[in-house]
């Protein structure tokens, strides 16, 4: 029987699992849950014949070293930490694994709705109707236009960019993506048109911006990037923060030129004070997206599917594994969690 080490933090066993998973979970394998108080304790005590562990704690090559059966570390928190030697994984055949693709199709889904939101005014309006000042009919529609048949740009093409491809499928517009890690021709495989950032901002209506944070792409989106999209197109972010100047967008969106939807912010939760609150011609989301208990329980069936493969003597195949060519080019930061 499997021995897993079993450290979630700042997640819990019931926010990842399912009842169901959860039994399975603790039935089938021998699982030992860390005491968060005693932590060091319990991983000098269990590591060395660990075969799953399933933390996001510190793993230097030191800490490694002691586990000598150590199969895979499964980061249930969703993100590639810089606190992994992944060198040292890679050398010994160590799976280093995260189920973040969970959060790619309720991410997708607010991301679509906020920018037929931004893209028809349906927001406004909303908020027009509630203090008497609606327009009816077509003047009510003076900066409303159509994702249908239009055209899109999508920023990051891993699970996120993906699963937004597969819901605009009814709207037939033409997409681009800009993805410097991926080949044209898995992209035109994809049924979008690779192309370069610049030209995706000068040729699209909508910009989804879903890609990673690497050490090559914070402030992507500057006032130079803004510049470049024509007067009235739309820009959704659903990814990180850390990829706009948030100074920037509240410049061109307060201009009236460009709108823009966000669901992520540079600092969270934002002040009460922040001026960002009063800016027009953004629509606000407050890092709530993927947040839903069904993507939550599904960190956990992905996690088990990948322990039983590897029970079986077989690779891992539903979470995402970290590569060595790009692992150390992510730039991801920990979730924090009130």
């Amino acid at each position: 029987m499997l021995k897993v080490l079993f450290d979630p933090a700042p997640r819990t066993s019931s926010e990842i699992f399912s009842l169901a998973d959860q039994q399975r979970f603790f039935n089938d394998y021998n699982v030992v849950v860390v005491d968060a108080e005693n932590r060091e304790r319990d991983y000098q005590q269990h590591l060395s014949d660990t075969d799953i562990l399933v933390s996001q704690q510190s793993m230097d090559k030191k800490r490694l070293s002691q586990a000598e059966k150590l199969r895979a570390i499964i980061n249930v928190e969703t993100n590639f930490l810089p606190n992994v030697d992944y060198e040292y994984c890679f050398s010994r055949g160590i799976h280093v694994l995260t189920p973040a693709s969970v959060f790619a199709v309720p991410v997708a889904e607010l991301g679509l709705g906020m920018a037929i939101s931004i893209a028809r005014d349906i927001h406004s309006a909303h908020q027009d109707f509630i203090h008497s000042n609606e327009a009816y009919g077509l003047s009510g529609n003076n900066r409303a236009e159509l994702l249908s048949g239009g055209n899109i740009g999508i920023v990051g093409f891993g699970d996120l960019g993906r699963a937004i491809r597969r819901l605009l499928t009814p709207f037939n517009a033409s997409i681009r993506v800009f993805d410097p890690w991926l080949p044209d021709n898995y992209l035109l495989r994809e049924g979008v048109e690779p192309c370069s950032f610049n030209i995706l901002l000068e040729q699209s209506r909508v910009v989804f911006v879903t890609a990673a944070v690497t050490t090559e792409n914070e402030h992507l989106f500057d006032a130079h990037a803004f510049a470049r999209m024509p007067a009235g197109a739309m820009m959704v972010l659903l990814s990180r923060a850390a990829l706009v100047d948030f100074d920037a967008m509240a410049t061109e969106a307060a201009s009236g030129r460009l709108r823009f939807a966000t669901d992520v912010f540079p600092e969270e939760p934002v002040p009460k004070d922040s001026p960002l609150r009063k800016v027009p011609n953004i629509l606000f989301s407050a890092h709530r997206a993927g947040a839903l208990e069904t993507a939550l329980q599904q960190i956990g069936s992905l996690a088990l599917e990948d322990i039983q493969q590897i029970a079986k003597g077989l690779p891992p195949v539903a979470c995402r594994r970290a590569e060595r060519e790009t692992i150390g080019r992510l730039n991801s930061k920990p979730i924090e969690q009130s």
